[in-house]
């Protein structure tokens, strides 16, 4: 896959540092293909949290080499849950279940060229656990893929369709602002909305640094309403204050200068939020 002289595969999980996990699924794949350049993306996405895990794959995956991109984050293992394949238009192949994890970065990967059932368990390890398919399955088909083995070869096809997608805060321009919602808080504490930057400038004009926006935080205990400037850097602020800036991925976001804004402003996953010019 892609043109690099060594094979590329990433690994996504929820799986912690504590426990031996991730570095079992990274022997699995060294001994599948002992060539393969592996590079760890996160192993701390929040348990069970399958749209954390797809923001960071969103976020991270067009920075890297065309690939296989494996991402577990998989609280129906074992259940009925399909494990699949998919490919995207710029030629990765990422996989992992079917619960929506996967798709919101094929936006980013040129589209969803193909996706399939992991359907052929002769690239399974013999052996598979109800409770580790990341070992027993994603794992070793991911490193047979990246040592040669067609994605053909994975399983059948399967109806675009039918693929499990995310409900994430829906992003809408009405009467003059952009309602969007909260749907990622980093280790900085910094508040990434569901809109993108180009959705507040598409629907408040072009916006330029101490620009004043009225944030309404729609709490389902309380409304309430801050204003908080528009900024290029966190350095535009001082040490403490809130800003507006547009993140390094091109997503709306919430930030404290050296601080966080999830803890100074009470911001929580999921609370809507509507944004407008002051």
């Amino acid at each position: 896959i892609g043109s690099m002289t060594r094979p590329f595969i990433s690994l996504t999980t929820d799986f912690g540092l504590r426990d031996p996990y991730a570095g079992i699924c990274r022997g699995v794949i060294a001994s599948i293909a002992p060539d393969a350049i592996v590079v760890d993306l996160s192993h701390e996405v929040a348990q069970f949290a399958i749209r954390d895990g797809a923001l960071v794959l969103w976020s991270a995956l067009p920075y890297l080499p065309v690939g296989v991109h494996v991402a577990v984050v998989d609280p129906g293992v074992g259940t009925e849950r399909r494990p699949i394949g998919v490919r995207a238009g710029r030629g990765d192949v990422l996989v992992g279940p079917d619960n929506g994890l996967l798709l919101p970065a094929l936006d980013r990967l040129g589209g969803l060229a193909e996706a399939r059932l992991l359907g052929n368990r002769d690239l399974w390890r013999e052996t598979v656990s109800a409770s580790f398919h990341g070992r027993d399955i994603f794992s070793p088909v991911a490193a047979h893929i990246a040592a040669g083995t067609p994605f053909e070869s994975v399983g059948p096809t399967i109806d675009p369709g039918s693929l499990v997608r995310l409900a994430l805060p829906p992003v809408e321009a009405r009467d003059g602002g952009v309602e969007t919602g909260v749907v990622y808080i980093d280790t900085f504490g910094n508040v990434k909305l569901s809109a993108l930057a180009a959705d507040l400038v598409a629907a408040l004009g072009p916006l330029d640094a101490g620009d004043a926006l009225a944030i309404e935080i729609r709490d389902a205990s309380r409304a309430r309403r801050i204003e908080l400037p528009w900024a290029t850097t966190f350095g535009d602020r001082g040490v403490g204050e809130p800003l507006v800036y547009e993140d390094a991925y091109g997503r709306a976001c919430i930030a404290v200068n050296r601080g966080s804004a999830a803890d100074v402003l009470g911001l929580v996953e999921d609370v809507p939020v509507v944004v407008r010019r002051r």
